[in-house]
């Protein structure tokens, strides 16, 4: 956990049109050059039965993520808890966490999309109490293996009696918690459990959430030196021509936004998490970069500066973005926008 200003990526891994195994291997390779540059955090998205997740099983991926860095942090933001079979997944996360060296993060979630949850056969009215029980689940089982080595559970959805622990997380007592964040009222919840969180939402909205965390992270008696990371998402295209960085994008978020609205469009109805159909629409709400290096610092610095985030989620490979393209804007944000938006936030 940091107090200081970090940036991430955040990858749905939607399908690009590539064939996979090219797929697969352009984002593992960007992963490897997110890890070159400094990028604090890589963190992927899980759905199911839909263009927008071409990594349905995350922890598949991020075995393959774990194996080629040494230094990056990587997790799923996040696992829908609500298909897993808990026991199961708590010996995956031991895995990974020993995998990646002590790297790995457990982002934990319900589920947004009730289609992906249907098809699954799970009733999405049922999602959120699977979700609890099967964390209250996973948590246990993860501390067992520190301690007692032997499980027992009696719930609604699960029941365990004395089941043999053998596996422990490399990172006591468990990997770092992320959650997607909506409510200011989720955020006692998070501050118990240390939680970093990342949100959607408004400038304005994100802004009394990270006021609010700050605030009851002081009040529990912990250093601000030690605050969990707070963050934002923005899709984000940098060229050196203003006109090049637009093309690209419009173009790549059209394809994502298909991808995005795939389940939803069949289906008849919209999500309550809504991206507009256009890039524009989402530049002007504030959700998305583009331009040259200088245009894209001023335009993201304002941002952090009005949310109060201490956490930027980029998302530089998206639709169907070439690698190389993907490529250039990461070395460019790290060369040109990373090391000017500290200093500012520094003299701040």
């Amino acid at each position: 956990m940091t107090g200081a200003l970090q940036f991430g990526v955040f990858d749905h891994l939607d399908d690009s049109g590539l064939p996979l195994e090219e797929f697969y291997e352009n984002r593992l390779r960007l992963v490897e050059a997110y890890e070159r540059v400094g990028i604090h955090a890589y963190l992927t998205a899980e759905h199911h039965a839909t263009p927008l997740g071409m990594s349905p099983s995350p922890s598949v991926f991020h075995s393959a993520v774990a194996q080629r860095t040494r230094r990056i942090l990587f997790g799923p933001l996040v696992y829908t808890l609500a298909l897993y079979h808990p026991l199961r997944l708590a010996e995956e996360i031991c895995m990974l966490d020993h995998l990646g060296r002590g790297r790995f993060q457990l982002g934990v979630g319900r589920g947004i999309s009730p289609f992906e949850l249907d098809y699954y056969g799970v009733d999405p009215e049922e999602a959120q109490a699977r979700y609890l029980e099967g964390y209250q689940v996973v948590m246990g089982a993860l501390a067992a293996g520190s301690g007692a080595r032997e499980f027992s559970f009696a719930g609604r959805f699960h029941r365990f009696d004395r089941v043999p622990i053998t596996m422990a997380p490399r990172q006591s007592p468990h990997p770092p918690l992320w959650y997607g964040i909506g409510n200011p009222e989720t955020v006692p919840w998070c501050v118990a459990n240390r939680c970093n969180v990342v949100s959607n939402a408004p400038l304005d909205q994100v802004r009394s959430m990270t006021d609010r965390y700050r605030a009851e992270w002081t009040a529990a008696g912990h250093p601000a030196e030690t605050l969990p990371l707070m963050g934002t998402t923005r899709h984000m295209v940098i060229a050196p021509g203003e006109g090049e960085a637009e093309d690209l994008a419009r173009r790549a978020y059209a394809r994502w936004h298909a991808s995005f609205m795939h389940l939803w469009v069949k289906n008849g109805t919209r999500p309550g998490a809504y991206f507009p159909a256009t890039w524009d629409e989402l530049v002007a709400a504030g959700r998305a970069l583009s331009g040259t290096p200088a245009m894209v610092r001023e335009q993201l610095a304002a941002q952090i500066e009005r949310s109060g985030v201490n956490f930027i989620l980029t998302r530089f490979a998206f639709g169907d973005l070439a690698y190389e393209t993907s490529l250039r804007s990461v070395e460019l944000f790290a060369a040109e926008v990373m090391p000017w938006i500290r200093s500012r936030v520094a003299a701040a």
